[in-house]
This record gives C-alpha cells, sequence and structure tokens, in this order.
C-alpha cells in the first residue's frame, strides 16, 4: 500500500506531503489546480523520464518521495530477487532530479531508473488515459486473457516455452549445419587436426597456471637468490645480524631483571622472538642450500609454456577451455562422418519437438476458450453494472498453427457492442476514450481477485461520463476499493462522494508565486467540496443539501 507522497520543488508544487489511507482516495480540484502534476510526481518516483523543466524555478533540484508498505510474501520475495533493500516491511523510493541527471535511491541505496521500473510493477498499478488505449491492443488483450485464466494457463506457457525454445534451437542447428559434401570434408579435416594438436600436447587441467609460476620463478633465480642471501644475512647471527642484536638484548634484560620483576615478563618476549628468528633462519637456510639454477629444466619450461599459450591463442584462454573446444570437436567429426545419420537424428527430433509444442499450444488454447467465454460473461454483467445496458461483449480467440510462438499459436480480440442493434466490433473500430475507461474498469473489477497488486491509481477514469453513469462507475470504484487500496483523480461529484478518504489539491499565489499543495479534507470539508463541484463557485445551501445526499446516498452503496 502507498502510505506517503512528499514532493518538493516540483513545478508548481513548493513543498507537500500526503498520506494516503485504505479503500479509495479522492483527490479532486479546480481545473488548473496541478491535480496532473500530483500523479506526474508519483510517476516520477516509479521511473518515468525526468525533464530538468520539472524543477521548480529557483530551485536547484527537485525531490519526490513514496513510502510503500509491503505485507504480501510473494510481493516482498519478488522485491527480494531483484536484490532491492526493504527496511521492516517499507519500501521508500526517491527520485531526485538535477538539471543534467536524475538520482534514483531504494531504502537509501541507488538504484537506475530502470529498477525503479521494475519495482513499479511489483508495487502500484497506473490507469491513465495511455494504459485504457493499451486495450485497443490485440497483444494486451491476450494478456488480460492470460492473467484471467491463472496459474493453470501459466503453468502450461512455462512448460511450451522450453519446448519451443528447444525446437527453435534444433531448427537453427539444422539450417546451419546444411552443406555439400565438400564443405563437410574440409571441416571435418580440419576438426581433426585441431584435434590431434590438442591430443599431442597431453594437457592436465590447471597446468597452465603452474607451468607460469615455474617458468616465473626460473626467470627470475638470480633475483630470488639474491634477495634471499640478503635477508638471510640481515636476519643472522653474525656481523651485526637482527639474530646476534636480538641475543645481545636478552643477556641486557637477564642482568637487571632480577631486579625488577617487569623486566622478566619482556626476558620472555624477546626469547619468543629469538625462538622464532632461530626457526626462520633454519628455514631460510635450507631453501638457499636448494636454490640452482638448471638450464635445461628451464629451457623445457618455457618450451611448454609456449605451447600453452599458442594452444590458447586459438582455442581458449584454459587448459580446461581448450579440452572443451576438443570435446566440441570430436562431435564435429563425429557427425560430419556420419552426417546422414546426424541429419535424419537431429530432423527427427525436431519434428518430435514441433509436435509436442503445437500439442501444448492446442491446450493453452482449450484453456483460453474456455476462460473466454467465462470472462466475456462477467465482463457482460460488470459493463451492464457501469450502464452499458445491454451491451455484447466477445472475446473471440483465433488459432493458425503458423503463429506458434512461446505464448501459443492464438491471437485474441476483445469485441463489443454498446449500443442494442449495433453490430459487434473490435474496440478499436467502437469504443471511444470515455468509454475505454469504464471497460478498463469493469475489467479491473472482474480481474479483482487474481490481482495482487495492492495500489491502483485511476487517472482520467471519468472521462466522458456524467450522470446515472457516473454513479455506476462509482459504485465500482467503491466495491474495488474493499479489496484494494485506490487513488483516484476525479472531477465528477459522484464519484468523489464515494471517498474513504477525500484530499483537495489548491493552487494558491504567495509572494506572487503559484503554488500547488494538496490537503485531507474534515467530512465537513468533503461536503463542501462536493457542494463546489456541483454549484461551481458560489456555494449555496441546495448545492450543500445534494452533496449531503449524494454522501449519504454513496455510503448506503459501499
Amino acid at each position: 500500500m502507498l502510505q506517503s507522497l512528499h514532493v518538493k520543488n516540483l513545478a508548481l508544487i513548493d513543498e507537500t506531503e500526503v498520506a494516503f489511507g485504505e479503500g479509495l482516495n479522492i483527490l479532486t480540484g479546480e481545473t488548473g489546480a496541478g491535480k496532473s502534476i500530483i500523479i506526474g510526481s508519483i510517476n516520477l518516483a516509479l521511473g518515468a523520464k525526468a525533464d530538468k523543466e520539472m524543477i521548480r524555478s529557483g530551485a536547484e533540484y527537485a525531490l519526490v518521495e513514496l513510502i510503500f508498505t509491503v505485507e504480501d510474501a510473494a510481493r516482498q520475495k519478488a522485491i527480494q530477487d531483484m536484490e532491492l533493500p526493504m527496511e521492516e516491511g517499507q519500501v521508500i523510493l526517491q527520485r531526485k532530479i538535477l538539471p543534467n541527471r536524475s538520482v534514483c535511491k531504494v531504502c537509501g541505496e541507488t538504484v537506475t531508473a530502470r529498477q525503479l521500473r521494475q519495482l513499479a510493477e511489483i508495487l502500484i498499478d497506473i490507469h491513465g488515459q495511455h494504459e485504457h488505449q493499451s486495450l485497443l491492443r490485440t497483444a494486451r488483450q491476450l494478456e488480460i486473457l492470460d492473467a484471467y485464466a491463472g496459474e493453470a494457463l501459466e503453468e502450461k506457457k512455462a512448460k511450451l516455452r522450453d519446448v519451443y525454445h528447444q525446437y527453435r534451437k534444433n531448427e537453427k542447428e539444422l539450417s546451419e549445419n546444411e552443406m555439400d559434401e565438400e564443405t563437410r570434408r574440409r571441416e571435418c579435416s580440419l576438426a581433426e587436426f585441431e584435434c590431434r594438436e590438442i591430443e599431442e600436447a597431453a594437457l592436465v587441467p590447471g597446468e597452465d597456471e603452474e607451468v607460469e609460476k615455474a617458468y616465473q620463478r626460473m626467470n627470475n633465480a638470480r633475483k630470488i637468490e639474491e634477495a634471499a642471501v640478503s635477508a638471510h644475512t640481515l636476519c643472522g647471527y653474525e656481523d651485526n645480524g637482527a639474530g646476534s642484536m636480538i641475543a645481545r638484548a636478552i643477556r641486557e634484560i637477564r642482568s637487571v631483571a632480577v631486579y625488577d620483576e617487569t623486566l622478566q615478563e619482556y626476558e620472555r618476549q624477546l626469547l619468543d622472538i629469538d625462538g622464532l628468528l632461530n626457526d626462520y633462519n633454519r628455514g631460510m637456510a635450507a631453501y638457499l642450500g636448494g636454490l640452482e639454477f638448471d638450464g635445461s629444466r628451464f629451457a623445457q619450461t618455457e618450451q611448454r609454456l609456449n605451447l600453452l599459450n599458442h594452444l590458447k591463442s586459438k582455442y581458449g584462454s584454459s587448459v580446461e577451455e581448450i579440452l572443451a573446444y576438443r570435446a566440441r570437436a570430436l562431435e564435429t567429426i563425429e557427425k560430419y562422418q556420419d552426417y546422414d545419420t546426424y541429419r535424419a537424428s537431429l530432423l527427427e527430433k525436431t519434428e518430435k519437438l514441433k509436435k509436442e509444442a503445437l500439442s501444448l499450444c492446442g491446450e493453452i488454447s482449450d484453456v483460453r476458450r474456455k476462460n473466454a467465454q467465462t470472462l466475456a460473461e462477467q465482463m457482460r454483467q460488470a459493463l451492464t453494472d457501469l450502464n452499458f445496458e445491454q451491451a455484447v461483449f466477445e472475446i473471440d480467440v483465433r488459432s493458425d498453427e503458423t503463429w506458434m510462438g512461446e505464448n501459443g499459436f492464438d491471437q485474441i480480440c476483445f469485441r463489443i457492442s454498446t449500443n442494442p442493434g449495433e453490430p459487434v466490433r473490435e474496440l478499436a473500430q467502437v469504443a471511444s476514450g470515455g468509454e475505454l475507461s469504464r471497460i478498463m474498469l469493469a475489467l479491473k473489477t472482474v480481474l479483482a481477485d487474481k490481482d495482487d497488486i495492492e495500489t491502483l491509481i485511476f487517472d482520467e477514469i471519468d472521462a466522458g461520463i456524467s450522470g446515472r453513469t457516473a454513479w455506476k462507475v462509482s459504485e465500482k470504484m467503491g466495491i474495488l476499493g474493499k479489496g484494494h487500496q485506490l487513488i483516484c483523480i476525479t472531477h465528477l461529484p459522484q464519484i468523489a462522494a464515494m471517498a474513504d478518504t477525500h484530499y483537495v489539491i489548491e493552487k494558491q499565489v504567495v509572494e506572487q508565486r503559484s503554488i500547488t499543495g494538496i490537503r485531507e479534507l474534515s467530512e465537513k470539508e468533503s461536503v463542501e467540496e462536493l457542494a463546489r463541484m456541483l454549484g461551481g463557485d458560489s456555494i449555496t445551501e441546495n448545492a450543500l443539501k445534494n452533496a449531503e445526499e449524494m454522501k449519504e446516498l454513496a455510503g448506503k452503496n459501499k
């Protein structure tokens, strides 16, 4: 649920903050007050394109912050899978817009705008004019039907995706390996040469690193010996080495330790140091005794390293990759030596996968057709409730094997007749903007039980409607608000009367500058706002009475 919105230095907004409630949150205000800025600020916080012109004149930056509470375990996991932070079930989104860039953060951690948009899909669903228009796309209609069908369909689609991708992979392999006999002979000859070259090297996994270390050690043998001798001398017991100095220090401390017990502890520490130094000197002496430079062995190591580097330059960056290359070359040899059998086997597997994919497409199509009938019937009822009297709504599912893809071989078309006697046509041929908004609301109502996104924002839901239709839309919003948090901007009093929480967006002039703000209304103020929406600038007693009656009627219909 969206808990709060904080906006600073954005367009006409100096600074404002609003806490949203559960159920239906209604935002009203006069034309030009800045209602679109509020929805725009939410979109910005969710990753929409930012423009420096949005920064309020005279300000260095604009800031938008949203706070969500996430209680659903599935959505919490989805956020965790994105490796984004949460704070005790809260997600804090922040977008700071600067003249040359913008900074996006989730719970204080910097993220990309793309990550914000992905997160938005989990947290909130925004429906404006653009979303209504998306109903006209057949791809969107297919998504809606599949969402309605739910898990039963998704399991089959997941299986189809695996089968279809393997089928396409086999098809690609068939296409890439279609060649004449002469080409096959050349490819086979090359693979045999490469295998022999790798086999003759008798590679051992990991040896490239060991050979490199051995080469570096031998190549720097003189430098190693000089440094080791110097270190041994400096720590030795001759020529004022560290060992002789420590021995002298022990004798000095021991000569006076009898007078101060504290010095006895320092003597023990020096004895420990002397013991460690003795161990070091013995070990270093043994190391120096084993140092020798074998020219013949160095030449062999250098030759081996050159061979390994040569093979790496041709077949891979490590011995393991070279051996993997050899394994693929052996497969190529086997394939081309019995090419007809290979092609026949691959063709058989491809055809089998195609049949399996088509069978799954058929099963998916059956599920879609069954759910299309149910969804269409529920949509007819929902549209009737929204004052589409005697509306006809159909979902046409057309199948064709030549359309097969990872989502099946169906094309979906929503068809509607909004008036009695009119033929059923595609949405794009019939529906106006206002009708599309009501159709979208009907869909959201029907899909409410299957929609796990808690917060829905409706912008322009009342476009092109009034009177009785507005009441119908209001009732539907009230029903939808029982299971979701709704945030709706409206200019119709019928819809505003249904509010569980009512906010007004106001524009004022302060020190000759326009400032837009938003505040929550009390019950009395809500009635007054409804009266303004009913009667205009002058709020009469009759307008107030009508507003009170409208509130009472809305309360009865909730």
